[in-house]
């Protein structure tokens, strides 16, 4: 068992300390405004709970995908220069340039501490939508961490339910869920990341693990809230499982 903080920055945002290690999740630190994308306008509503300047030195960031500005902003695009590796996708990493890594899923990458304690982040795939989506939306990833705690910790990304993420439970013993929720619409009517009913599905899918959502609120495009995800997992019975972080609070979780 490894000492485990999350602290919720915002969105997709969490800054990740467990065992000596810090990571950080796709930065977004812009104040409230617009977004012109190839495809639609996003509109940012919330800004950070914290500040980049006081996040301290990351181990790495762990960006799901570059293209999508509610994941990767101007100020976070500031932040991976300060950052000391930034795991991405192939593609990201390719656009990104710089000491950006790219990683196709089930790939993986290690850290390493003076000592010799290692973390290994694991690439899993994402598919950010309906099955058809991808040349709309671009290559995504989640990422499993091991080597710290008992069990791992799973960050979907933006993704929706789907077989990559039945695969990941098959693949791995997790004790830690962070799946990117909100039930994002922007093109049409269909969820771009998941939904309650997705984030059900997950939960059952790893029967044991905490569930702690990220990437529900802050943006327009959210259809779905944090409230939302409460109220489902109580009504079915199994409420304790869900745990809603306080943007800025670091919190601390006991992995078994």
């Amino acid at each position: 068992m490894s000492d485990l903080t999350l602290t919720l920055i915002g969105g997709p945002t969490a800054l990740i300390e467990i065992g000596g290690f810090r990571l950080l999740t796709d930065p977004t630190f812009d104040q409230p405004g617009e977004y012109d994308l190839p495809h639609v306008k996003l509109v940012k509503t919330a800004g950070p709970a914290v500040a980049p300047g006081q996040i301290g030195t990351v181990d790495a960031v762990l960006l799901s995908h570059d293209q999508h500005s509610d994941n990767l902003d101007n100020s976070g695009r500031v932040f991976l220069k300060s950052a000391e590796r930034v795991l991405t996708t192939k593609a990201g990493a390719s656009r990104l340039g710089g000491h950006a890594e790219g990683l196709e899923p089930w790939a993986s990458a290690s850290l390493t501490k003076p000592d010799g304690s290692q973390l290994a982040v694991t690439a899993t795939p994402a598919r950010h939508g309906p099955a058809g989506i991808e040349p709309l939306s671009g290559d995504v990833i989640g990422f499993v961490l091991e080597g710290m705690a008992k069990r791992a910790i799973y960050i979907t990304g933006d993704t929706v339910w789907y077989d990559g993420v039945a695969e990941v439970a098959r693949r791995f013993d997790v004790g830690l869920v962070m799946p990117f929720a909100g039930s994002a619409q922007t093109r049409g009517p269909f969820h771009l990341t998941m939904d309650v009913n997705d984030v059900i599905e997950t939960a059952h899918a790893f029967p044991d693990a905490l569930v702690v959502p990220l990437h529900y609120d802050g943006w327009q495009h959210f259809r779905q809230s944090g409230d939302d995800l409460r109220h489902s997992f109580a009504t079915l019975g199994f409420g304790e499982r869900l745990r809603l972080l306080a943007p800025g609070r670091p919190t601390g979780i006991v992995l078994d």
